[in-house]
């Protein structure tokens, strides 16, 4: 359950991001409403997650996954250019999250 709680406030901190975004400088009522909503959803779900996950497991997952998939929404909603830099970078950040999976005893499983 603790990794499906951690996917939640991902997906959750994505779509307040992207609302973030679109919200002007919280000068939009709508997206602004979905950036308090979405980001309230992320931090209670990521709070659900750190009973089990390792704080510092859990955030780097979090800010890990969150920072390559907010990129790509950038991308493709926004149109925001992602240069060769930024796609090893973010590549590297992937590989960072595997690793920490995958070998890491610090990680629940």
């Amino acid at each position: 359950m603790a990794y499906l709680h951690l996917a939640i406030a991902i997906v959750a901190e994505i779509v307040a991001t992207s609302a973030l975004k679109a919200s002007d400088g919280f000068s939009r009522l709508w997206p602004s409403v979905v950036t308090v909503i979405g980001y309230g959803i992320a931090f209670y779900f990521l709070s659900l997650t750190l009973r089990t996950i390792p704080t510092g497991i859990a955030y780097a997952i979090w800010s890990g996954v969150g920072i390559v998939l907010i990129s790509v929404v950038g991308w493709i909603w926004f149109r925001q250019e992602l240069d060769l830099p930024a796609i090893i970078g973010m590549g590297l950040i992937v590989v960072g999250v595997i690793v920490l999976n995958a070998f890491s005893k610090s990680a629940a499983h």
